[in-house]
């Protein structure tokens, strides 16, 4: 089948940029460097030196999905009963995945500049406008990220650059000071983001050419250095003992920059960075899973259904408090993030390989009539 999609690989890179770099650049951080320390920066080196074969498997998968819609692919290899469990089972959980963002962005809001303001307010906000985000299309959110992530681009170079002044790099050293040990375990956090490149496999019919290794291994060097740089970064600025104290280490790193002697607290521009960010993440993930479920053209469905289960999956994740919710997400939502979309990719791998040689097969043994 010819793909017949409406946006370029370029922008596909972009989009990963965004989504599954706030991820790696923000959430990952607190546990990564509490866990790891200082030697953070191995646990993400062998994180991607892992990830990196791993790339062949979805190579192989979107190569046989050949441009196919996901939700008609898995209904053509498993039955309408079977993909509409699949199909329900992912479209939930990417509805869990965007839930945390959204929590995380509010608990990061409300502790730094708007703690006066209610918690359910804001989420009724947040869940209105990125609901209707993904009801748009596609290329509406590929449009939108490009604009705005060039801004945040800008903005990250910003705060590296303008702090490099306050930076100790003898802080990253002793290397490996507690065995190599740590270093493996810490490198789930950082996997935990990587294998979110997953996500392509569902939007790869919407793409103009098919998505090759070398798309998937720039996505991955991209998100390689959007997790280091923050980490370095958070480790040379403060010390691993007082960046492993903080909530946000990639948000503090703004409270440090200064130009000369009369420009400082410039930190409100941090906010642009990650209510952006959080938009198109929240708002990409929404719409693959509406576009899983076939209710693209549906949006009274949409809101009747999806918006409110992600306004009452949210609901108890802000009742929790920073440190209950610091433990469900780095033992739970991280580790079983790399589970989930390690074994998503693998079912993909095994339903296209034992798939394809069952068609092999009745090729060479048809039935002969009468």
């Amino acid at each position: 089948m010819k793909n017949t999609g409406t946006i370029s690989t370029l922008h596909i890179i972009f989009l990963a940029m965004t989504v599954i770099g706030l991820k790696n650049h923000v959430t990952i951080l607190p546990p990564l460097i509490e866990k790891v320390g200082r030697d953070g920066w191995a646990s993400v080196l062998l994180a991607a030196g892992a990830v990196l074969p791993w790339l062949l498997l979805l190579v192989y998968v979107v190569k046989k999905m050949n441009g196919v819609p996901a939700k008609d692919w898995l209904q053509e290899k498993l039955g309408k009963a079977g993909s509409g469990f699949v199909r329900y089972i992912i479209a939930l959980y990417l509805i869990i995945l965007a839930s945390f963002t959204i929590d995380e962005t509010l608990q990061w809001v409300n502790a730094t500049f708007l703690p006066e303001t209610p918690f359910v307010f804001m989420l009724l906000i947040y869940v209105i406008l990125c609901v209707y985000f993904a009801t748009t299309s596609l290329s509406v959110i590929v449009m939108a990220n490009v604009l705005v992530l060039a801004v945040v681009v800008v903005l990250g170079f910003f705060v590296s650059f303008t702090n490099i002044k306050v930076k100790n790099y003898e802080l990253l050293q002793p290397f490996f000071e507690h065995g190599f040990h740590p270093i493996v375990q810490g490198a789930i956090y950082p996997g935990s983001g990587f294998v979110e490149i997953t996500l392509l496999l569902l939007i790869q019919h919407r793409s103009k050419k098919t998505l090759g290794f070398k798309h998937f291994f720039i996505i991955l060097m991209i998100l390689l250095f959007l997790t280091l740089g923050p980490f370095i970064g958070a480790i040379t600025e403060f010390g691993p003992i007082e960046a492993a104290k903080q909530r946000y280490p990639a948000y503090e790193e703004w409270g440090l920059v200064s130009i000369g002697r009369f420009i400082e607290h410039v930190d409100f521009l941090s906010i642009y960075q990650w209510l952006t960010g959080t938009f198109i993440r929240v708002g990409f993930l929404l719409y693959i899973a509406i576009d899983l479920l076939g209710w693209e053209k549906k949006k009274q469905q949409v809101w009747r259904v999806i918006a409110p289960a992600f306004f009452f999956i949210c609901i108890p994740l802000l009742t929790l408090s920073d440190h209950k919710f610091l433990i469900l997400k780095g033992e739970y939502l991280l580790k079983g993030s790399f589970a989930i979309f390690v074994l998503l990719s693998l079912f993909f791998t095994v339903l296209t390989f034992f798939s394809r040689k069952s068609t092999k097969k009745a090729k060479q043994n048809p039935t002969e009539d009468g």
